[in-house]
């Protein structure tokens, strides 16, 4: 590979360097209590673009949906590693106006772990619980969920792109902060591995929550969009301490919005393995429009 794939465009540098001197004025005002570190983000960043612009190949539809206030970002769940959420998080930060830091939620277990939960926290990540995200959005900060959780990437081959039920944890907290939820979606990233089988009892008996196993020991260059759908508003006859069933009406009506986004994108999904993907995607499309019929 030509040693210039890892290098960014001259555009790409400049577009750093603007987003960057904005987003220090932000974390001036305030300091993080999760060790968030503006320095690491950068240096991670110029080193993410390469792989963000030439081998995924990102494009993001919907930019026109997103406005200058804090958001909670619902995303499905795909790809059997968080590799989804990385490449969220760089759109974002490069192809969102005006740029921003998505503060994605994580699963305990992965805070936990040595070395890496310090490294995520710096990067900006944090512990998905109510009062972490309460304290982001009062300082005006966007936050990434996958209401899915790890069931979003432990799926099967031919469970590729079904959407999970999504917990209501995210909604509550919204309705809390009359937070505006923005719906998006992700295409491309199940077919990085486009072989998978969850060794479900291997990953229990281990302390994991999933276990993937895949003959392919790095992801496959598959093109990724994303589109970002018009922002769920905030019903005003519920509070927090609303009843299960009418909390439930309204996180059924997001699902539906990413499916409805996952169906649309998967008909405009770039030629990647289509041997495969072509009759996978018919079949998922088939299934999506009658679950929503």
């Amino acid at each position: 590979m030509d040693l210039d794939f890892f290098k960014n465009t001259p555009e790409d540098d400049a577009k750093i360097n603007e987003v960057f001197a904005g987003l220090r004025l932000h974390y001036e005002k305030h300091k993080d209590p999760w060790g968030f570190n503006i320095d690491l983000c950068e240096k991670t960043l110029r080193k993410l673009v390469p792989i963000y612009r030439k081998y995924f190949k990102v494009r993001v539809f919907g930019q026109e949906n997103v406005e200058n206030i804090p958001y909670i970002v619902v995303s499905n769940h795909t790809g059997q590693l968080p590799i989804d959420g990385m490449l969220i998080t760089i759109a974002f930060l490069l192809d969102i106006a005006p740029p921003r830091v998505l503060r994605a939620m994580i699963e305990r277990f992965m805070a936990q772990l040595p070395f890496m939960g310090d490294m995520t926290a710096q990067l900006g990540s944090i512990l998905g619980d109510r009062a972490n995200c309460e304290y982001l959005i009062d300082h005006n900060e966007s936050i990434l969920v996958f209401p899915e959780g790890v069931r979003g990437i432990s799926k099967n081959t031919p469970d590729y792109y079904k959407v999970r039920s999504f917990s209501q944890g995210f909604f509550r907290i919204a309705l809390q902060k009359k937070t505006p939820i923005l719906p998006l979606c992700v295409i491309g990233a199940e077919e990085m591995f486009p072989f998978v089988f969850h060794a479900t009892k291997l990953a229990r008996a281990i302390g994991l929550p999933s276990l993937p196993l895949t003959p392919l020991a790095f992801p496959l260059p598959s093109p990724i969009d994303i589109y970002i759908g018009k922002a769920y508003q905030m019903p005003d006859h519920l509070n927090p301490e609303s009843p299960e069933k009418e909390i439930k009406e309204h996180i059924y009506h997001i699902e539906n919005r990413v499916r409805r986004m996952i169906a649309v994108g998967m008909k405009k999904r770039r030629p990647f393995v289509d041997s495969v993907r072509v009759p996978l995607s018919k079949y998922i499309i088939k299934e999506l429009r009658r679950k929503d019929d």
